[in-house]
């Protein structure tokens, strides 16, 4: 997938079908002045539908597609003929999509199962025609129901990212390379900032032909809940992720400053993160004599006492294997 076919947001107006109305015919046949009334019901407008497909990773497809409209209802007929019901639409999404309303921001729902169908406008109801409205004081009724009308929503899709491992980091962590050692996914890699524009997903192929997700954050930097940066687009992906990686690489100034950074950026923009299992990775260890490494893993015994961590690096693949048991692990702890 390449970034510029990465859509994690789209804006869509959607419009249901108005049912048909009612037929106030009154039945004439040869020999039979006065058959009553025989109106049939219009038919009920088409609905809009959202469908989850697991095959589905953008929104790319919706991008263009800012209108979507169904069929309405046809009209009812004589001899009680019910009108024809409009035609459905259905838009397809991937699953972790967030159904908002544009208006008020309200999350109306979100699908999260392949198949899952949900109405976003409903169509409206037929008519009634006048044949239901006979009776004995009224034996000839010339009016009927009309349609109800369609409904129209303008709503937001938001894409969140359904990923069992998120790496999180500052630009040039090394988030991308890690990614692209441990699965087949081809990030942009480049020595500046912000190479990673889009959230990046891999398969980490594990041992007995078992895998997990993993998937490559945009970088965050101090301010990115305000809005600074690229982080603040980009954190919703996090809120998928049941594990988080913290990438710090190696020759930081300082190792817990960027940690306690990026937890107080997650946490500003949603305090619910910080009950997500957590892991740190220091990257780029081939630049780290035995000595030097020694003596880091002594001040990080005693700055993080009760987070994991481990020392790996991407481009001299050490480290790796054990990554991946770990992340494995985490993964698949009881509760």
């Amino acid at each position: 997938m390449t970034e510029g076919n990465f859509v994690d947001y789209v804006k869509i107006y959607v419009s249901s079908g108005k049912g048909g109305k009612g037929s106030t015919h009154l039945h004439r046949e040869k020999f039979i002045e006065k058959g009553g009334p025989d109106g049939g019901d219009g038919g009920r407008g088409g609905h809009v539908y959202l469908i989850g497909n697991k095959g589905l990773w953008t929104l790319f497809h919706l991008k263009f597609a800012r209108h979507v409209k169904a069929g309405h209802g046809g009209d009812g007929g004589s001899a009680r003929s019910t009108g024809s019901d409009g035609e459905d639409k259905f838009i397809e999404v991937p699953l972790g999509t967030v159904v908002r309303d544009k208006e008020t921001d309200e999350i109306l729902f979100e699908i999260t199962e392949h198949g899952e169908k949900r109405i976003i406008a409903k169509g409206g109801k037929g008519g009634l025609g006048n044949w239901h409205f006979r009776s004995s004081t009224n034996q000839t009724p010339r009016y009927s129901q009309p349609g109800m009308p369609a409904e129209e929503n303008d709503i937001a899709l938001e894409l969140k990212v359904l990923a069992d491992v998120g790496l999180v980091g500052f630009p040039n962590a090394g988030k991308s390379t890690l990614l692209s050692v441990l699965t087949s996914a081809k990030p942009k890699i480049a020595d500046y900032p912000f190479t990673t524009l889009k959230p990046n997903l891999g398969i980490v192929a594990y041992r007995d032909f078992q895998s997990f997700v993993i998937a490559d954050i945009p970088g965050i930097i101090e301010g990115a809940a305000e809005g600074k940066g690229l982080g603040h687009y980009f954190l919703r992906h996090i809120e998928r992720n049941s594990t988080l990686l913290f990438l710090v690489p190696a020759d930081a100034p300082s190792i817990k400053e960027e940690y306690d950074i990026l937890i107080n950026e997650l946490t500003k923009y949603n305090p619910e993160m910080l009950d997500k299992e957590r892991l740190l990775v220091v990257s780029k260890c081939d630049m780290l004599d035995e000595e030097l490494q020694a003596e880091m893993k002594i001040q990080m015994d005693a700055d993080f006492k009760d987070i994991p961590y481990m020392f790996i690096s991407s481009v001299a693949q050490q480290g790796l294997t054990e990554l991946k048991d770990k992340l494995w692990k985490m993964l698949n702890e009881e509760v």
